[in-house]
């Protein structure tokens, strides 16, 4: 044989083979139907809720007493489900099986909702508690300053101070000497 006959005969790989290439996408028999994950969760929250009241234990019982009375009485010629009540059972099955999941996927979400609040609470108390000390150390910055200024009861003190010395010294008359008042304005007058 020659060498262009080795060739030929030598397997090529598929293109699907190649790892450097992306698959072909392949025809499909159903449509690919797409899914937003936000409305199916709300579709899940909604029968999440729905599952977890009275009203739908009310609804269920009532279901179930009909089910049972067409199949065991015989209702309008009807016995569908005799009494073992396989096909209930099947109902039922299908339901849990169905529900277990989608209140999973509920739970899910309030866990996810419940820890972005948790975060923005937490963010929320790191700037609460900034604020805070911001302003404690303006409060302590500002009782500082005001103890190197006079306040009003300082002066109020050192002017009285003041007088009480005046009033050793004799250069003026304290108010406690009403009569020496009154001469001094009678020869002034």
């Amino acid at each position: 044989m020659s060498e262009r006959a080795e060739r030929r005969t030598v397997s090529r790989p598929a293109p699907a083979d190649k790892l450097d290439q992306p698959r072909e996408q392949r025809a499909r028999l159903l449509p690919r139907v797409t899914w937003s994950q936000e409305s199916f969760g709300v579709v899940a929250e909604k029968f999440a809720r729905f599952m977890g009241t009275a009203q739908f234990l009310a609804y269920m019982t009532v279901f179930i007493i009909v089910w049972i009375a067409i199949n065991v009485i015989g209702l309008w010629g009807l016995h569908f489900d005799p009494y073992p009540f396989i096909l209930l059972n099947l109902f039922f099955s299908t339901q849990a099986s169905y529900a277990a999941p989608l209140i999973l996927l509920a739970q899910n979400r309030q866990a996810d909702r419940d820890r972005v609040a948790i975060e923005q609470d937490r963010a929320r108390d790191e700037r609460n508690l900034a604020d805070t000390e911001f302003l404690t150390r303006e409060v302590a910055s500002l009782r500082l300053a005001l103890r190197e200024q006079a306040t009003r009861d300082f002066v109020r003190s050192e002017l009285r101070s003041l007088l009480e010395e005046l009033e050793d010294r004799a250069l003026i008359r304290g108010p406690e000497d009403p009569a020496a008042d009154q001469g001094l304005r009678r020869s002034s007058g």
